[in-house]
This record gives structure tokens, C-alpha cells and sequence, in this order.
């Protein structure tokens, strides 16, 4: 792979680490906290949901710290070796995390009474997104593991052209 297009790629997961951490520290407690003095019952569920909401962030900033990791070997021509399997793990578990956790808001969401100043709307729309988050999560680890296996399959065939070689 072009060095060139590693760099770009770097970049793009600093700046996606940056964006992902301003939204921590600033984004999710502000908006939740300008929730709350629009409609104090929500009061309840604020710090429960910033916690998901930042915990969700952090699982999506691991992958992408496992990325660069991946794209490391790439770049040294190792990505066919063990050592890729754990990054890829990596990958895996953190996408399962965050997928857990949506389905997790799915079910409060759906199961929970929670007050609406538009008589319901707003949960309705925020639980159909959980449900679309949730199914995302899901999809991208299966294509993850799927991914994995191929890389399995490929360090195998790499390490019997060694032998034959």
C-alpha cells in the first residue's frame, strides 16, 4: 500500500479521534445538560445516557486506535502474521461493546416510561435510532469476523509459500 495513502488514512483517524473527543468532553454533556433546563424530567436519565453516549464514543476511538496499529503492519508488509489477529480482536470486541450498548438503549427506550414534551415523538425517533444503531453494530462485527477469518485464511496460504519457497 502507498505510503502516501497510509498517511491520509492516519490523518483521517487523528481527526476522527479529535472529533470523537471533543464530543465527549464538550458535545454529549452539553447537549444533555441543555435537555434537561428544556424539559427537567429528564433529569433521570441524563447522566445514565451521557455515560452510554461517551462510553459509545470510546469504543469507536479503540477501533480506530487498532486501525492504525493495522495499518502499521500494512505499511512494514506484516499485516499477514499473528500479530494482526489481535488487533483485529481488538476491532471486534469494541464494535460488540458498543453494539451491546445500543441494544441496551433499544430495550430502556422501548421498555421504560420515559416523559415526552411532544407526547411521545421524540422517543419514538430516538428509538428508532437505538434499533438502527443496534442492527449496525451488529452487521459491521459480523463483517469484521468474517474479515477475520479471510485474514486467517491468507496468513495460512502465506505461511505455506513460505515453506514452499
Amino acid at each position: 500500500m502507498h505510503r502516501l495513502f497510509i498517511a491520509l488514512l492516519r490523518g483521517g483517524i487523528v481527526t476522527a479521534m479529535l472529533i470523537g473527543l471533543f464530543g465527549q468532553l464538550v458535545v454529549i454533556p452539553s447537549t444533555a445538560s441543555e435537555e434537561v433546563d428544556r424539559f427537567p424530567p429528564y433529569a433521570p436519565f441524563a447522566a445514565p445516557y451521557v455515560t452510554v453516549a461517551v462510553v459509545g464514543v470510546a469504543c469507536v476511538q479503540v477501533a480506530l486506535v487498532a486501525v492504525w496499529m493495522l495499518l502499521g503492519m500494512v505499511r512494514r508488509d506484516a499485516i499477514f502474521t499473528p500479530r494482526a489477529f489481535r488487533w483485529v480482536d481488538t476491532i471486534i470486541g469494541s464494535s460488540v461493546v458498543a453494539t451491546l450498548l445500543a441494544v441496551g438503549v433499544t430495550g430502556h427506550l422501548a421498555l421504560a416510561e420515559i416523559p415526552s414534551p411532544d407526547g411521545g415523538m421524540d422517543i419514538d425517533s430516538t428509538l428508532g435510532a437505538a434499533v438502527v444503531a443496534a442492527g449496525t453494530g451488529a452487521a459491521f462485527a459480523m463483517l469484521v469476523v468474517l474479515m477475520r477469518g479471510l485474514l486467517r485464511k491468507a496468513t495460512e496460504l502465506k505461511s505455506e509459500m513460505a515453506e514452499v519457497v
